[in-house]
């Protein structure tokens, strides 16, 4: 912790210096690194400071009642918060404290995969929410119920490391409420997460030959100038069959730059995936690349009523509460089996 307390006074003495923001992007850089650093040393520092407080308490506990209450109620906290800390150790990729691009698409299933799909994306909504992060609505193509696909900015620090886990396909096991019959219906949906990368990530994209772009006309709500102008812009990265779409603003030339910034970030973690898979094969492993590894969760409303994480068996047995943005079982448990520690 010491190096990066010192990498820190470094950047803050270089902050109050005259003619920092004279080359605003490597100032942008800096400010960029000094966040990271103090997201990484804060939480140790408290530690270490409620270590002290506990050491005192222990002396005294012994002899005061008050005392040895205390020490009981502080341990507990110190125990929390190294748990915590724990946790955020794994968030140690450059990329994992960035914002995110989330999307959801609807899979088999139908209408009630449409209805799947748009009761997700309102989960991440409300989970964002829940948890201070800010949320955009990019792109979405909508259904007789819910949604055919919908992307979402979700920015606020360490948004892309927490909710990297949430990738894959998701499984919907219910009485359909679009079933005269009553009958019971298995639906599915696809989650895929970008980081939110700045301006200053090294991905070499030829955008006058490798990148397709349609022009369409935006739908959905907005008004009329959304729905009768070709505001609406598609690329499409050929090498790849790379595809991201922004109809949100407006404006083209604002949804052209947006889906420019999207798709440098899915080239990015394209890019991420490789280095991982190239790392994973030198070591003997085998790693998931995007949706391959099957279905990661279900949430069974029938017969039975819960949720069920299969990479690391977490349970919820409450899907109206995870439905309304209730992650963090889920999003611990995943963080915690990177460190190898089961769920408590």
């Amino acid at each position: 912790m010491a190096g990066k307390l010192s990498q820190a006074a470094e950047i803050n003495a270089k902050m109050a210096a005259a003619g920092f923001w004279d080359n605003p992007t490597k100032a942008q850089e800096l400010v960029v690194e000094l966040r990271r650093l103090t997201a990484e040393t804060k939480p140790l520092q408290e530690l270490r400071d409620a270590a002290g407080d506990l050491s005192v308490l222990m002396e005294f506990a012994d002899e005061d009642e008050a005392s040895a209450a205390e020490l009981a109620t502080t341990a507990e906290t110190l125990s929390l918060r190294l748990a915590q800390v724990e946790l955020q150790a794994t968030l140690s990729a450059p990329e994992d404290i960035s914002g995110a691009y989330l999307s959801v698409q609807a899979g088999e299933g139908g209408t009630d995969a449409s209805d799947f799909a748009g009761m997700l994306l309102r989960m991440y909504q409300r989970w964002a929410e829940d948890n201070g992060f800010k949320t955009e609505l990019i792109d979405m193509s909508e259904a007789e119920a819910g949604i055919r696909s919908a992307a979402i900015a979700i920015r606020g620090d360490y948004a892309y490391g927490l909710l990297k886990g949430e990738v894959g396909v998701h499984r919907l096991i219910r009485i359909s409420p679009f079933d005269s019959a009553g009958r019971r219906q298995t639906s599915f949906a696809a989650v895929d997460l970008t980081p939110e990368v700045d301006d200053n990530v090294d991905i070499d994209i030829d955008w006058d030959k490798d990148v397709r772009e349609d022009v369409f006309c935006a739908s959905g709500a907005g008004g009329q100038h959304v729905n009768k102008t070709s505001s609406a812009i598609r690329l499409t990265h050929i090498p790849t069959n790379s595809v991201v779409q922004c109809q949100n603003e407006r404006s083209q030339h604002k949804n052209r730059a947006f889906a420019r910034k999207m798709l440098t970030a899915k080239l990015f973690q394209m890019e991420l995936e490789r280095r991982s898979a190239e790392s994973a094969a030198k070591r003997g492993e085998k790693t998931k690349i995007g949706f391959g590894g099957g279905t990661i969760r279900t949430y069974e409303l029938n017969p039975t009523q819960r949720v069920k994480d299969h990479r690391t068996m977490c349970v919820s047995n409450n899907p109206t509460k995870v439905f309304d943005g209730d992650l963090k079982e889920f999003l611990d448990a995943f963080l915690r089996e990177q460190i190898g520690k089961p769920a408590s």
